[in-house]
């Protein structure tokens, strides 16, 4: 087999059909429906589906691996690019909002003046979707809620972030400053969706508080459920870094007793090392995290973090 008749596979399944995927490779369809024969042939198995366009099992489990092909040799052309003191190549990296919308600015600046050759993708989703894409290696690393659920993934620990309460003024809760979480319970509120950590772990507070809480709406998107409670459509509990630094609106922010910090990491696939420019964005990230620990209200030092993920014996800058 070669890399084109996995990729041909590959583009048939991002594309849809035989037909886009050519397209898509600009050659002609004879060309992939060769490559993907071949391809079944030396495999001894069906990969595409030829009536619906999808891909067999077999042809995920193929897809899985052709992936983490194609992210490895571009780790190894960035490599060899930056051998010499001088970082280049492409590193993709994902975020979950609340933090991206602080952290991003600060890293997009420090890369630029310790990297400038390295081009920079940043995507900007939650911690559910973030995983299959570093998993898949679509993504290099994500800063996502840990412990995240996935296997062939490694951890580093960036920091912890308190959760607040977000409510409007004219609700019942806005006249504390804090409030216990039982009381919150006594109330509808704005939920991420039950299977997301963030849901999860306020569900299991909620358990040992001896209470259930009742989702007013259920979003799956930290940024956009801090919007609706900011526009006065329930409160919600959020991560503070959600909360802008700006003073006014018909909101408050109330702390609740016992709801424990979120955690949030970086992960990356286990199996592999990372790029030189992904491993220099990662160190960057770190460095941007350590400065806001200092300055920025509701963000904690883990007691396990930030170190290096495990597998990459390279320490210091990179």
């Amino acid at each position: 087999m070669d890399l084109r008749q996995l990729n041909a596979l590959a583009a048939v399944h991002d594309h849809g059909s035989f037909s886009a995927a050519a397209r898509a490779l600009h050659t002609v369809q004879s060309n992939v429906s060769t490559h993907v024969a071949r391809l079944e042939r030396e495999l001894g198995a069906t990969l595409v589906d030829r009536s619906s366009g999808q891909l067999t099992e077999e042809g995920l489990a193929v897809l899985d691996r052709t992936r983490r092909i194609n992210a490895e040799l571009d780790a190894m052309t960035a490599d060899v690019a930056s051998m010499g003191d001088v970082v280049s190549g492409g590193a993709r990296i994902g975020v979950i909002g609340t933090v991206g919308r602080w952290l991003v600015p600060r890293l997009v600046e420090a890369v630029q003046r310790e990297h400038p050759l390295v081009r920079l993708g940043i995507l900007d989703a939650t911690t559910t979707s973030l995983v299959p894409l570093v998993q898949s290696g679509d993504l290099d690393l994500a800063i996502v809620n840990i412990p995240s659920a996935g296997p062939d993934l490694d951890t580093m620990p960036l920091f912890a972030e308190d959760r607040v309460l977000v409510v409007p003024t004219d609700h019942p809760l806005a006249a504390s400053d804090h409030v216990a979480l039982a009381e919150a319970a006594e109330h509808p509120l704005l939920m991420p969706p039950v299977g997301t950590s963030f849901r999860d772990e306020l569900d299991g507070a909620a358990a040992r508080a001896g209470v259930e809480l009742t989702a007013q709406a259920e979003v799956d998107g930290m940024r956009l459920l801090a919007s609706l409670a900011f526009q006065g459509f329930g409160p919600a509990v959020v991560p503070s870094g959600a909360v802008p630094s700006y003073v006014g609106g018909d909101w408050t922010v109330v702390a609740v007793d016992d709801l424990t910090p979120r955690s949030v990491g970086i992960v990356v696939r286990s199996k592999g090392r990372p790029s030189r420019a992904a491993r220099a964005v990662r160190d960057r990230i770190v460095d941007v995290v350590a400065v806001q620990l200092g300055t920025r209200t509701g963000i904690h030092e883990l007691p396990d973090g930030p170190r290096p993920a495990a597998g990459d014996a390279e320490g210091g800058r990179s």
